[in-house]
């Protein structure tokens, strides 16, 4: 398993991309910045996925819950705003999957 740094887009949920979409429908736990992403875009998430608003969390947090989702075979998902790679600090986050041999990939969002 890995973790996907998905970009949510503009903020309206129509404006994810397909591949976007299709990994927040697939994915067992889901990251986001809720003071920054629409929230509904979580309505496209299974219902069994475990959802984290990473508004209130450090990045220690955030990366124990990366680490340990993808350590029990959980697809995880890093949900920013925009595309991750322009705004987003991932690159950071990124660095840290890698120092833990945890494989990631960014998918862009429209921006």
């Amino acid at each position: 398993m890995r973790v996907y740094f998905v970009g949510a887009g503009p903020g309206d949920p129509e404006l994810i991309t397909v591949r976007g979409k299709s990994l927040l429908e697939k994915a067992d736990v889901i990251i986001y910045a809720g003071s920054l992403v629409n929230p509904q875009l979580l309505d496209y998430a299974r219902e069994e996925a475990q959802i984290y608003n990473s508004a209130s969390m450090n990045l220690e947090e955030m990366v124990k819950i990366m680490e340990e989702g993808v350590a029990a075979g959980k697809m995880v998902v890093r949900l920013h705003t925009g595309d991750p790679g322009l705004y987003g600090a991932i690159q950071e986050q990124i660095k840290l999957m890698e120092a833990r041999n945890i494989p990631c990939e960014v998918v862009p969002g429209v921006s």
